[in-house]
């Protein structure tokens, strides 16, 4: 997705985007052909809004939010390769 594309289906501004990418709220998969937002990075960015314009949270705690559900995310797929290795002597 181009990134007025992104902007315009979360009602933002390009400097908004910009700020969060340099915050690193939103790490684009950059191909030669497009920018690399994708679905995912959507539904981050529908997070990042509700937090701040919403629910008044501040960058820093945004910041520590998004690496939260960062490690949660990491955690579930480290349990579900666990729960798909079979166990020693089963």
């Amino acid at each position: 997705m181009t990134p007025d594309d992104f902007c315009i289906r979360l009602g933002i501004e390009r400097t908004t985007l910009q700020l969060w990418l340099d915050e690193g709220w939103l790490v684009p998969q950059h191909t030669d052909e497009d920018f690399g937002l994708s679905e995912m990075d959507l539904a981050r960015a529908r997070l990042v809004q509700h937090l701040g314009a919403r629910a008044g949270v501040n960058a820093e705690g945004i910041s520590i939010v998004l690496d939260l559900v960062d490690q949660i995310h990491g955690l579930r797929s480290m349990l579900r390769r666990v729960l798909r290795t079979p166990m020693e002597g089963s």
